[in-house]
This record gives C-alpha cells, sequence and structure tokens, in this order.
C-alpha cells in the first residue's frame, strides 16, 4: 500500500470511527452561522443598529502620512510567510501524531555552529520544522524592518481608540452578509487592522517563543527552563497555530468573495486592478507551495540533512 493510500485508509477509519462526532458537530456548526447571520441581520436593520454603523461604519481614516498602495516587497512577503506556514503547520502536525519519525539527525558538532554540549538526537519531522521555523522568522524579520522603514506599519498599527466600535461595526456587516464599503489599496477596515495587528505584533512573537522554548535550543536545565515552564509552552503554542489556521481560513474566504480579482492584484501583484495578472501570480504561488508540499517527503528530507549531519533510520 502506497503512502498516499495509507492516509486515506487512516482518514477513512477516523471519520467511520468518530461518525457521530462529525455529523453533530457539523449541524451545529450550520445552526450556529445561520443564528449569527439572522441575529446580525437583525441588530443591523433595528434603529439602534443603523445609527450605530452610520455612526462607526467601519473604517477609521488612515493617519496624515499613511501610504498609499501595497508595495511589491509586500507581495513577496505574503507568498514567503504562506509557504512557510503551510509547511510549518504540516510538520506541526506531524510531531503532534507522536508517530516513530522515519528518520532520526545529529548535528555534526565539528561544524559551525560548534557548542559545549553534545548535539540532540532530531526526529527528520522535527529537524525540518525547526528549519521552517528559522526560515519564517529571519522572513518576519525582514517584513517588519520593511514595515517600519517604509511606514507601511501605519496601515495595521491602530493609532486612534475609534478603531474598536469600527470593528466591531465591521463585523457585523461580515456577519449580515452584507459587506462594509472598503477599499483596502488605501486603508483597511477596522476589523482587518486589528487582525493583522493581533497576527504581526501578538501571535507571531508567541508562536517564536513557545516555538523556541520547545525546541533543542533552548536549555532543559536552569534559571531559563524555569521562567518559561515546559507545560505552559505546549499550552500556548498549539492554540496559535490554530489561530493562524482560523485566520488563514477566514482571509481567503473574505479575499475570495469581496472582489477576488482585485484583491489578489494587490496582494501578489501590487496594481489596484480587476485583470487577471494577480490570479496569475497567485496560481503560480499555489503551485510552487503544492511542489514542495509533494517533494518533502523522508527520502529527500533524509538526503538534504545528511549534509550538514548524521542520520538514522
Amino acid at each position: 500500500m502506497t503512502e498516499t493510500a495509507s492516509k486515506t485508509s487512516r482518514a477513512v477509519e477516523w471519520v467511520k470511527a468518530r461518525r457521530r462526532l462529525v455529523g453533530w458537530t457539523t449541524l451545529i456548526s450550520i445552526v450556529v452561522v445561520v443564528a449569527v447571520v439572522l441575529l446580525a441581520r437583525w441588530l443591523r436593520q433595528s434603529p439602534a443598529g443603523e445609527e450605530f454603523i452610520t455612526t462607526y461604519p467601519g473604517i477609521v481614516p488612515p493617519p496624515e502620512g499613511t501610504p498609499v498602495g501595497i508595495p511589491a516587497w509586500l507581495g513577496w512577503q505574503h507568498f514567503l510567510n504562506t509557504f512557510f506556514l503551510v509547511l510549518i503547520v504540516r510538520t506541526g502536525y506531524q510531531l503532534r501524531s507522536k508517530q516513530r519519525p522515519p528518520g532520526f539527525f545529529t548535528r555534526d558538532n565539528m561544524r559551525w555552529p560548534r557548542t559545549k554540549r553534545a548535539p540532540r538526537r532530531l526526529g527528520i519531522f522535527l529537524w525540518l520544522h525547526l528549519w521552517l521555523d528559522a526560515f519564517w522568522v529571519l522572513n518576519g524579520v525582514l517584513y517588519i524592518v520593511l514595515l517600519f522603514a517604509t511606514g507601511q506599519w501605519l496601515r495595521i498599527v491602530p493609532t486612534d481608540w475609534a478603531v474598536v466600535p469600527n470593528a466591531i461595526s465591521a463585523a457585523l456587516q461580515y456577519a449580515s452578509l452584507e459587506w462594509p464599503t472598503e477599499n483596502s489599496w488605501v486603508v483597511y477596515n477596522s476589523l482587518q487592522q486589528l487582525a493583522y495587528f493581533a497576527i504581526v505584533f501578538i501571535a507571531a512573537p508567541l508562536a517564536i517563543l513557545t516555538g523556541l522554548r520547545l525546541s533543542s535550543v533552548w536549555p532543559p536545565e536552569g534559571r531559563l527552563a524555569r521562567a518559561v515552564p515546559e507545560r505552559l509552552a505546549r499550552a500556548v503554542h498549539y492554540p496559535v497555530m490554530l489561530f493562524f489556521i482560523g485566520f488563514t481560513f477566514v482571509h481567503v474566504v473574505l479575499v475570495l468573495t469581496t472582489g477576488a480579482l482585485r484583491k489578489l492584484n494587490q496582494m501578489y501583484a501590487a496594481r489596484d486592478a480587476d485583470d487577471w495578472v494577480g490570479f496569475v501570480v497567485f496560481a503560480a504561488s499555489v503551485v510552487v507551495i503544492a511542489v514542495a508540499w509533494v517533494l518533502a517527503k523522508p527520502p529527500l528530507l533524509k538526503r538534504i540533512a545528511a549534509k550538514g549531519g548524521t542520520v538514522r533510520g
């Protein structure tokens, strides 16, 4: 049986074993979504709701000097961030499954970086996970530098408390299925702004800190180990990953339902247009991610890892 067939078989068995749970979860989810939409529409059509949306339309005017448009470097950052996150989530689930790794890597301590402690043996998926983390963090550091160097930070960092009621207004408008009027080429609506701020300045740092605590880089004993307990790091790291997945799902759905061609042009081609250029770039990026997903299999990973140490298994 091939690996793909084996995974498909396990997925089918999982669904069969939890058929009732899956059925009830699906039914409850549908009921909750319908209830939220009906409640949002009722609130929006009420006098108080209409007055609230009129007062807080969902957008706070950007500060003076805020750049207009999305630069090309942000498009590249968007692709690289997606590329690394997709593979990080994949390897994260492989690690969480607690299955025996198909190989183990031990770093050659005679090469740089040399450490006083003997290198730890790592499962091949953990080795890949740590390398992906490192590239993701490096990409994130470059993003933060460019964000502040170009003034783009003004687009995602709230500078007025009015962003809170406006975010609530935008959420109400989304939930009612009547999207808020916005032009993200000029300014993000308040809900987008808070979501991007949370991803960049809260979720990402938490993912990095807890990931470091769970990695072989963090000292297993001593003051640092006691400062951030491993149990706490595990309790935070997984929910943060779920937050990234949830954000990505909602982000993709909204892009596809609020003017996909224009949004893809803005995000991937740095153009405020309705043609297919951004879609083509986006489609190419999806192909690259899919190819990386297929190639990230143990035989290739072992060959790459062997260049920096010893691989067993």
